[in-house]
């Protein structure tokens, strides 16, 4: 064999099996990927919340980002309502949760959670000639409420111990959209609505709704109070999921991507500052 020919056939073998191992590496890695399903119920804005069928909002872009630097992680979203979202993670349906969701001691025996993403101070959304500081500027109003989430319980705890001076809770739909519940206070439907700073202010500036937005003393609060947080299930593998996703968001602060996703979602920088974000074990 002609010795040129043969030496272009040896190294087009050579070529030939580098690009086939680099893309066995490829393949391998990818089908080694273990799928993680993310759950959310897309209505929680600027947190989660769809744009022209497309998933969004600060919590989904920071997963997407922490997990672009976790290659061993396939995500995938699954939207669906909110009261699925915590009891398919706790069914192992689903691996995590992001959805705006606050920490609670109920929750903390069920769920690991992630070191906090953002903070927010409680504030309601009012008339401007209501002046509010503090609950008890709130006695014999009426508000609305998702059954099960910390605002419930606070409220519900509040009247059992104020009964004189209670407000009218009334109990909506999974389904109902924060939107509705600040369209509600804005049309006299009910009188005020608590939620964080961020969402309330968002919302109603983005209505044009003539509603002030204050944050609200609540006395002794605790030390999760205002944070945001991505939830996991408790068993090993769980932790373990939720000790990578720690690490990688340790980083996003240091390095100011967590800022500037807050900047773009959130309208300001509300990331926490890096002393708050040490692992307390819940």
């Amino acid at each position: 064999m002609n010795k040129k020919i043969f030496l272009g056939l040896t190294l087009f073998s050579l070529t030939s099996f580098g690009v086939l191992t680099a893309c066995g590496k490829k393949e391998s890695l990818k089908s080694e990927q273990k799928e993680i399903i993310i759950a959310t119920n897309a209505n929680s804005k600027p947190n989660t919340y769809m744009v022209d069928d497309k998933l969004t909002g600060f919590d989904v872009e920071l997963a997407r980002t922490v997990f672009k630097q976790l290659p061993e992680y396939k995500i995938k979203f699954q939207v669906i309502d909110f009261n699925s979202v915590l009891s398919g993670v706790d069914n192992g349906r689903f691996q995590m949760a992001a959805n705006a969701l606050s920490w609670t001691p109920e929750r903390a025996e069920k769920y690991n959670y992630s070191l906090p993403l953002s903070k927010s101070a409680t504030s309601v959304a009012v008339k401007p000639d209501l002046k509010v500081k503090t609950l008890y500027d709130l006695a014999g109003k009426t508000t609305e409420v998702l059954p099960g989430v910390q605002v419930a319980t606070m409220l519900e705890t509040w009247n059992k111990a104020h009964p004189d001076q209670s407000m009218t809770l009334n109990y909506m739909d999974t389904s109902y959209p924060l939107t509705s519940y600040v369209a509600d206070v804005a049309s006299g439907k009910s009188d005020f609505v608590i939620y964080d700073q961020i969402s309330l202010t968002q919302i109603v500036q983005q209505n044009g709704y003539q509603l002030k937005v204050t944050p609200i003393d609540l006395g002794e609060t605790d030390k999760h109070t205002g944070f945001n947080y991505f939830i996991f299930g408790k068993d090993t593998k769980d932790k373990a999921l939720q000790k990578k996703v720690d690490t990688i968001l340790i980083k996003l602060k240091k390095d100011g991507t967590m800022s500037k996703l807050s900047e773009k979602y959130l309208g300001g920088d509300f990331t926490p500052k890096e002393k708050e974000m040490k692992d307390d074990e819940n």
